[in-house]
């Protein structure tokens, strides 16, 4: 365990000389071993005319490189007991394969086969635009997507985080081959590359294994830093959505500071004041979907009394400054105004008084209890330790986790009264037709 409190494993790290970044977290008791790969290279490296780039070059990893033709690096972790996957966000793209311990070098020459020779070839691109096709059709099918994204595109009018990560319709039916090749040849490499080993292995062979395997590959992946900087927002901007589904839904949003601002540690906890837990230090949300709590402020005032089915707030911090959003499911026959006037009331009360002392003592309790369980597994060892190196270091959590334990009740009730005002929100409001059915 850390100084800080978080339960981290033991690190080593170290930078090969074509750039590429490695983290190895060993612990000799685990039976597995994960091994993630983490590119600083995501949708907000992207621009109009190929959104969506990211996430169609992470499916045609998949698709075949020198060693391992189309199937066969899913064949190669399945055959060995092992699993895989891989998702693309605005900040990053990852891969990861956990397979028993045994078998660590089988991902690892998967990922240096392909991390910069994937063949990406015109066929190949053709057959996944059309999967692609399907699974952007599939998403906008679920209300709570299309308010999302159109939630993204309402707030930032300048900077790259108002597409979502699939990409519009219209590029990915455009796209070309060579145009995917070029974006792909030219930010993905050993520079923008994170390399994260964790669970039971040897770190001083494993360490050798990896200088062996991912020194010989060119030193490449340009500058990922963006340089579009998001204007001050000028008033509230609404945006109304009707479509298939039975339950009314809206999303409220406000800019929010990006990771390594001053202002984050507050702002995790007015999370988890209104919506019961923080991504960040969570014992039982789910990272992908804020998850509920009886105690929070949003969940007394509109699901306890029956006026919402479900209602949370959401703060993950980005690289650069995000949304912070409240998100509420309508009970039958509640209106969104009730639902809204509702939230209202709620953000007013807590930038007028702000938490009280028992709320801030229950919310430490949560944080150090998912500071406790957050490294449990050696993929979830493998997510963490890359999430926090792609956007600044692995020990940077221990300085935000012992910021936000010191976070005052003054504090995130100034937090609120500065990000929560009304004439600085985004609203998108989903009216239902009553055909279909809600996520």
């Amino acid at each position: 365990m850390s100084p800080s409190g978080v339960a981290r494993p033991p690190l080593q790290s170290f930078q090969l000389d074509n750039g590429l970044s490695v983290v190895l977290a060993a612990d000799s008791a685990s039976p597995t071993a994960s091994v993630w790969v983490w590119y600083r290279v995501g949708s907000k490296n992207e621009w109009p005319g190929v959104t969506g780039a990211s996430h169609w070059v992470e499916h045609m990893l998949f698709e075949g490189s020198p060693r391992y033709g189309k199937g066969a690096i899913d064949r190669a972790i399945v055959s060995v007991g092992g699993e895989l996957n891989a998702f693309t966000d605005t900040d990053f793209t990852a891969y990861f394969s956990t397979v028993p311990r045994d078998h660590l070098s089988v991902p690892l020459d998967i990922e240096s086969d392909r991390m910069t020779r994937a063949l990406i070839a015109d066929e190949e691109v053709e057959r996944e635009r059309t999967i692609i096709h399907s699974e952007r059709e599939g998403n906008e099918n679920w209300p709570e997507f299309r308010v999302e994204e159109d939630l993204y595109a309402l707030a930032f009018r300048r900077h790259p985080y108002r597409w979502d990560a699939l990409g519009h319709r219209e590029d990915i039916a455009r796209m070309t081959p060579a145009e995917l090749r070029g974006y792909y040849h030219r930010f993905y490499g050993t520079r923008n590359a994170i390399l994260v080993v964790a669970g039971g292995f040897d770190p001083t062979a494993i360490a050798a294994e990896i200088r062996e395997r991912f020194s010989p590959l060119p030193a490449t992946g340009e500058d990922v830093t963006v340089a579009e900087v998001e204007p001050p927002q000028r008033g509230e901007r609404r945006s109304e959505l009707s479509g298939p589904g039975t339950t009314p839904y809206l999303q409220i949003g406000w800019r929010s500071p990006a990771l390594a601002d001053p202002a984050t540690p507050a702002t995790l906890v007015l999370d988890t004041l209104l919506g019961g837990e923080t991504r960040m230090f969570s014992a039982g949300a789910g990272w992908w979907r804020s998850a509920e709590h009886p105690s929070a402020r949003l969940y007394r005032v509109l699901v306890d009394p029956g006026l919402a089915v479900r209602a949370a707030s959401d703060f993950r911090p980005k690289f650069y400054p995000g949304l912070f959003t409240i998100q509420a499911l309508a009970a039958k026959g509640v209106s969104l105004d009730r639902i809204e006037h509702e939230i209202e009331r709620v953000v007013e009360r807590v930038a007028r008084t702000g938490p009280t002392a028992q709320e801030m003592e229950e919310i430490r309790t949560k944080i150090r209890r998912g500071a406790a369980l957050a490294y449990e597994g050696a993929s979830r060892i493998g997510f963490r330790l890359g999430y926090f190196s792609v956007l600044r270091s692995p020990e940077y959590e221990d300085e935000l986790y012992r910021a936000v334990l010191r976070v005052r009740a003054e504090e995130v009730r100034a937090r609120a009264r500065e990000m929560l005002r009304p004439e600085h929100r985004v609203v998108v409001r989903y009216t239902p037709t009553g055909e279909g059915q809600d996520d």
